[in-house]
């Protein structure tokens, strides 16, 4: 196709999305709007519609519809931290979820305890026009941001609050089942001696480290001297967290970290001090991130429902966009559980 043709290209319709997907117009409508219908609509119709609608590149016109009173088709997106690996999927998801709805994301970036930066962002968003605002990652060092949203006629759905004041629909994954799927597969394989490397994550967050606690004092009574060790959230720190493990008069045999970052610096101090991963060690991550796949060996990990989280949330917020402002928006919390994804890096532990 020539690039004359390829301009002229007809834009896709709803009409176009609807023919493809063999729904009705006003089924596809309803969809995208995310609109609550009398008669639900079945799921498999649901994803048939969002799966057409990115295949034929569905977009809305935002100006078009500013210009009629109507919805702009912007989500704002407030992320802790973009250089964590585990929010750049979550914002890959957020967008690809968006699009499908027909909307378009305008990101912000709360960084640590940058007041300044966090207090700016209502107002950037309030300016584009938001919809409404879906928030990344526990936000609770920004009272400000907090608080400006929720004097907002906009709707906010939290991903992944931690411990961030429960003010706003949200959405979690079971840290602590996942936890325990991790363990629960290490102690099948016949490992006793099992430690743990938290990453320090703002506010103090330790769900994941808790139940690791509760398993091994539930399992073996308690936890062994010096196994629980806190690292920073960084491939440095799970390297020096396992350097320290390793230099014990009992070294575990394995190690479950509280994030696939952690865990990939673990397998890198293991690497450099000669302990075969896993025929001397055993690894768990947490999140599968994309490089969990690849590392060598590639990584037995708990899978954080990304997709499912982020899916639910943008349906959530293009919900709560379509109701009447001044509406009631209880704080209500999502769970999903993650699941274990078993690869190379786990096995019994080694004969003694």
């Amino acid at each position: 196709m020539s690039d004359d043709q390829s301009a002229k290209r007809p834009v896709p319709t709803m009409r176009d999305i609807a023919a493809a997907a063999d729904v009705s117009q006003s089924t596809v409508s309803r969809v995208l709007s995310g609109v609550p219908t009398a008669v639900p609509i079945a799921p498999e119709t649901r994803q048939r519609v969002l799966r057409t609608a990115r295949e034929l590149g569905y977009r809305p016109n935002p100006l078009a519809r500013g210009l009629r009173g109507a919805s702009t088709n912007l989500i704002g997106a407030v992320v802790r931290d973009f250089s964590d690996p585990f929010y750049a999927g979550a914002i890959e998801a957020l967008v690809v979820e968006s699009m499908a709805h027909g909307y378009n994301v305008v990101l912000g970036h709360a960084p640590g305890r940058s007041g300044e930066v966090a207090s700016s962002l209502t107002t950037v968003l309030e300016t584009r026009h938001t919809d409404a605002v879906v928030l990344l990652g526990d936000m609770q060092e920004h009272p400000q941001l907090l608080a400006d949203l929720r004097d907002s006629i906009v709707p906010v759905v939290a991903l992944w609050p931690g411990t961030s004041p429960r003010e706003f629909p949200s959405v979690d994954a079971d840290d602590r089942a996942g936890i325990r799927a991790g363990l629960e597969h290490l102690v099948s394989l016949g490992h006793t001696r099992i430690a743990f490397v938290n990453a320090e994550l703002p506010n103090e967050y330790r769900a994941r480290e808790d139940a690791y606690l509760e398993f091994m004092r539930e399992r073996f009574g308690a936890v062994p001297p010096g196994y629980a060790e806190r690292s920073p959230s960084a491939l440095a720190g799970g390297d020096a967290a396992l350097r320290r493990l390793m230099d014990r008069a009992d070294p575990p045999t394995a190690v479950a970290a509280s994030t696939d970052v952690v865990a990939v610096g673990v397998l890198h101090a293991a690497y450099s001090l000669g302990v075969r991963v896993p025929d001397r060690l055993s690894v768990v991550g947490f999140d599968d991130i994309l490089i969990a796949a690849h590392t060598v060996p590639a990584l037995t990990t708990v899978r954080m429902p990304i997709s499912e989280i982020v899916g639910y949330a943008v349906t959530q917020a293009v919900r709560l966009a379509r109701e009447p402002a001044g509406g009631e928006r209880p704080p209500d919390l999502e769970i999903f559980a993650p699941d274990l994804i078993v690869r190379d890096s786990t096995a019994p532990p080694a004969q003694e």
